[in-house]
This record gives C-alpha cells, sequence and structure tokens, in this order.
C-alpha cells in the first residue's frame, strides 16, 4: 500500500520549499528534491552569481577608494579564494533550506518524483529503489533549464551559465551570447576582473525588455569597463576548436570573427516540463509552462505547479509567493492575491536596474525623474550615476524603475506602496532619515 500524504512538493527549489513549510502547519507534507536543495537559485543561479558579484565589484571599487585617500595599490585577484567564498555562499544557502524544511517539520526524501496519477507519485531514491506515494494534493516545482541555441553543442568551452560556475580560473578573454540579466551579469563579473568580454546581442540594445535610459547607462559602464558590445547581431557559428572558442557573427550584410578562451550562452531559461507525466495527468501545458488558475492549481483537480515551470518571470521571489499561494488554498485558508505586476525584478549589473509595478508612457501617465547626482550619499559614495523614475496614474505610485547603486534594496518600499494603492499625498508623510540614498524618493512626492 502507498504511504499517504496530505501533499507531496516535488522539487526543492525556493517555490517548492515555500508551500512546503507553509502547508507543513495544517497537513502532512513530503517534499522530494533530486540535486540541491534550494533549487537552482542556491545552488546554480542567485546565490553563487551575486556571491562571484560581490567579489568583482569589490574589487572593482578599489580603483576609486584612491579619491577617498585609502592608497590599494600592490592589490591582486586571488581567484581560488574567490571561488570559495562563492562555494561557501551556496554551501549556507542549502543548509538554510534545509534547515528551514526541518524547522517546519516538513519530511524530506532526496530523489526523484514521477507522476503516476493526480494522487500518486513513483519515488526513486539514489540508489534506484522505488516506493509508491499517494497524497491528496501535489505540488509540482520542477524549476527550470538553460535555453539552449539549435546548432551550437555544448562543450569543455562553449558553457552555460550552469557549467561555467564550475571553471576554476579566470578566463583571459571570453564570449558571451545574449545581452539580457544572465549576460549582464556575468559580463559585468568578468570585465570588473580583467578579462576581455565581447558580447554578442540580436537585438538592437543591451537589456532589451528594461528601461531605455536605464540599459543605456549600464550599456556605458559596460563599455567604460572595455566590454566589446555587439547588438543587432545575429551569432551564426560557435565552434570549439580545442584551444580557444572561434565565433562567426553578422551585422546586416558584414560579418565578422571573433576568438576567446571560453564563450557562454545566456539565451535564458525555459521550464523544466517531463512531457510524458504531464500527458500522463491530463495536465494543460505550453512549451513556455504549465498553465495554472489565480490558485496556482493546473487544469487538474489537486495538482498545482509553482515556479519557473510555470513560465513567466523566471525569479526566486516570484515562485516564493506562488508557494505561498498553493499552500493556503491547499489548507482552506483565504488565499493571498497574486499580482504579477507586484513582483519586483532586478538586474545585478554595476549599476544595479530595479523594477516594480505597470510601466506605461501615456497622456495619463505623469512621470517624475530624481538623478542619483542630486543625493548627499550617493556623492559621498562615489556612486553618483543614476537614477529614480516612477510613474504615477490619477496621482497614485503604479510603477517604478531604479538604476543604480541599491537599486535592489530600494525597489522594496516602493513595491509596498504600489501595492497598498499609495498617493503622492500619502507618500509625502513619509520620513526619510538624513542622510541616506532613500532620500532620492522625496524629489519624487514634492519634497
Amino acid at each position: 500500500m502507498a504511504e499517504q500524504y496530505d501533499l507531496i512538493v516535488i522539487g526543492g527549489g525556493p517555490g517548492g520549499m515555500a508551500a512546503a513549510a507553509a502547508a507543513a502547519d495544517k497537513k502532512r507534507v513530503l517534499i522530494l528534491e533530486r540535486e540541491g536543495w534550494g533549487g537552482t537559485c542556491a545552488n546554480c543561479g542567485c546565490i553563487p552569481t551575486k556571491a562571484l558579484l560581490t567579489c568583482s565589484k569589490a574589487f572593482a571599487d578599489m580603483k576609486k577608494f584612491k579619491r577617498l585617500g585609502i592608497n590599494t595599490s600592490g592589490t591582486s585577484i586571488d581567484f581560488t579564494a574567490i571561488k570559495k567564498h562563492q562555494q561557501q555562499a551556496v554551501k549556507i544557502a542549502a543548509l538554510g533550506a534545509h534547515k528551514a524544511l526541518t524547522d517546519a517539520q516538513v519530511e524530506m526524501k532526496f530523489g526523484t518524483g514521477e507522476l503516476i496519477s493526480p494522487q500518486e507519485v513513483r519515488y526513486t531514491d539514489d540508489k534506484g529503489n522505488t516506493i509508491l506515494l499517494s497524497a491528496k494534493h501535489i505540488i509540482i516545482a520542477w524549476g527550470s533549464q538553460p535555453l539552449l541555441l539549435p546548432r551550437i553543442n555544448l562543450s569543455e568551452r562553449i558553457l552555460t551559465s550552469d557549467g561555467l560556475l564550475n571553471t576554476e580560473n579566470i578566463p583571459q578573454s571570453i564570449i558571451i551570447v545574449g545581452a539580457s540579466v544572465i549576460g549582464i551579469e556575468f559580463a559585468t563579473f568578468f570585465a570588473e576582473l580583467g578579462s576581455a568580454v565581447t558580447l554578442i546581442e540580436l537585438l538592437d540594445r543591451v537589456l532589451p525588455f528594461e528601461d531605455q535610459e536605464a540599459a543605456q547607462l549600464l550599456h556605458q559602464e559596460l563599455a567604460r569597463l572595455g566590454v566589446d558590445i555587439h547588438t543587432s547581431t545575429k551569432l551564426e557559428s560557435l565552434n570549439d576548436t580545442g584551444k580557444n572558442v572561434t565565433a562567426k557573427a553578422r551585422i546586416s550584410d558584414k560579418q565578422f570573427e571573433k576568438n576567446a578562451d571560453y564563450a557562454l550562452l545566456c539565451t535564458g531559461r525555459q521550464p523544466l516540463l517531463y512531457e510524458e507525466e504531464l500527458k500522463r495527468l491530463g495536465i494543460e501545458y505550453t512549451n513556455t509552462g504549465i498553465k495554472i488558475d489565480k490558485n496556482m492549481m493546473t487544469n487538474v483537480n489537486g495538482v498545482y505547479a509553482v515556479g519557473d515551470v510555470t513560465g513567466g518571470l523566471m525569479l526566486a521571489h516570484r515562485a516564493t509567493m506562488q508557494g505561498k499561494v498553493a499552500a493556503r488554498h491547499i489548507c482552506g485558508f483565504d488565499s493571498y492575491v497574486y499580482n504579477e505586476n507586484l513582483i519586483p525584478s532586478v538586474v545585478y549589473g554595476h549599476p544595479q536596474i530595479a523594477r516594480i509595478g505597470i510601466i506605461q508612457q501615456d497622456a495619463d501617465v505623469q512621470i517624475i525623474k530624481s538623478d542619483y547626482s542630486t543625493n548627499a550619499v550617493a556623492r559621498m559614495e562615489l556612486e553618483n550615476k543614476g537614477f529614480v523614475k516612477a510613474f504615477f496614474r490619477n496621482d497614485k505610485l503604479t510603477g517604478a524603475t531604479i538604476c543604480g547603486n541599491n537599486a535592489a534594496d530600494l525597489i522594496s518600499p516602493l513595491t509596498l506602496a504600489i501595492s497598498n494603492g499609495m498617493t503622492k499625498k500619502q507618500l509625502r508623510q513619509w520620513v526619510i532619515p538624513h542622510p541616506a540614498l532613500s532620500e532620492i524618493f522625496g524629489a519624487l512626492i514634492g519634497d
């Protein structure tokens, strides 16, 4: 007889973990994970990449310390120590994920879970042993995988972000294909550490889906670091010669060739879909993800999906919120209202770019901008390149873009303001410490 649970979660990333922990107070919950607790975010995404960017920014910042009266001559890079910092960050994140589930009294099994029916999962452990599990509810949290280009074969020198995180040396040169979030972050990291970086983007600008002014500022900063940026450029071939990588690309009618130690494919991620299992249960999906309703439930009663597997914004905090919504629905609680427009997104370049809400430019929208150069703290920290741009409709804050230092932290109060429908009058009552970087918001609300 199958072992019985109230809820089985397949996938131990941010969405699956949040759902399991939230439901465990009322339900018997089992979560299955086959690679590493914390999912892509903790093991090969958010955490390791931001650990690396912390190191490269610290090194890049040394160049401005002389202006602050600090002599940093003789500094050098120890990439072994940088890798150790990255690995330690991953280890702590994974241990933290495991502890959070343990504290919530979630049962955990390491291995794979195969959907057999809307209430059955076949579990296989790392030794190949299988058992049948049963649950009233199932949450699919399979995550995502790198999106590969046709006719481009991965190799020891042609890598995705997952593979590049395991490299043990700083490449002298690297070709990065794709200038969206992942490509920009890796271009920043390698350029700040001194690698010769070539960035190739098919569309007409870097970060084509971000605010154009913000993207232009980041483009300028990358160019200042020496990044060779090619937009409106089609990659025609990428070959590993055994000694290096050769890329052939075309801009309009002109073809050019670039050689580098490595090539990194940053062409996005796609939902990880086990189609045979989805078809077996009759779950509706497309190549962009599993279809869900406002409670994260699929078209099959009792079966839910959260996180990257649902497509859309592939962000850890989005997955976390989806997990909480699904868990509350399963437990019979009043569900949180899930709104994609209230999911902030951040590009962790230098400068950072963060945005939230509805970004529209029409006759009914008032756009107010405040520059970092007007802020005392930004000037003192020599981080005065950037801006905040706010969008108001009928006097209510509906969206915002921040480009500059600490944008990831500064976006949170604006997220709260938008979610509560705050007006300019209400925002004017916001008392901000002086001096503080957040004083940049004062200009937006009329102070």
